[in-house]
């Protein structure tokens, strides 16, 4: 059975495609509004697991859209939010018996609520599974570091391909650099290199 997996190249999309390879032809996907090629970052890392990858184009107004809650909000969670909503729907519309992510149960942000899990499997007819759901950020990082080869560090600074690097840009090139320092609170990231030996 095929399975798009939304990936970053992080640890929580590298696990969630670790785990679900048993079971699954993995194919990992990240979306991209174009802005950067961030989504090269996720191709290394994904070749270096040994999934295939795909890169998919999600819409520029939704990008502009969650730009704009973002420097409302003075905090980026409903903006990325609303950005992972939209990759889940693109990748939803595509070719695969099932979709996934890398969510884990105490993310605060992106989050898939049981109803809506449900209206993507009900009008797309796939099966949406989050196989880190029942792990928390503790637990992720024991299985992490026992399987793979992770840099972490500061947002900025550490390469990746989610949606938060594309999205400064963006504010970044309308309201400058600022704003993006006001909205984005200071926090790490990883990167996965990957599989230890």
């Amino acid at each position: 059975m095929e399975l798009a997996l939304l990936y970053s190249g992080g640890k929580d999309s590298s696990l969630a495609a670790h785990l679900l390879d048993r079971f699954y032809d993995v194919r990992c996907v990240t979306g991209s509004f174009g802005l950067t090629d961030d989504w090269k970052h996720a191709e290394r890392a994904a070749e270096e697991l040994g999934f295939p990858f795909e890169r998919v184009e999600l819409d520029r107004e939704v990008a502009e859209e969650a730009a704009r809650t973002m420097i409302d909000d003075g905090y980026p969670r409903n903006g990325i939010q609303r950005v992972h909503e939209h990759a889940l729907e693109t990748i939803a519309s595509r070719d695969a018996d099932a979709i996934a992510d890398g969510t884990r149960r105490d993310d605060r942000v992106p989050t898939v609520s049981r109803a809506q899990a449900q209206s993507l499997e009900d009008r797309h007819g796939i099966d949406y599974i989050s196989p880190l759901s029942g792990f928390g950020r503790h637990a992720v990082d024991r299985l992490v570091e026992e399987t793979f080869d992770v840099q972490q560090g500061p947002s900025e600074e550490v390469p990746k391909a989610d949606y938060e690097d594309e999205l400064r840009t963006l504010i970044a090139d309308e309201h400058g650099e600022g704003t993006v320092n006001e909205v984005f609170p200071d926090h790490d990231q990883t990167y996965v290199h990957g599989r230890n030996d």
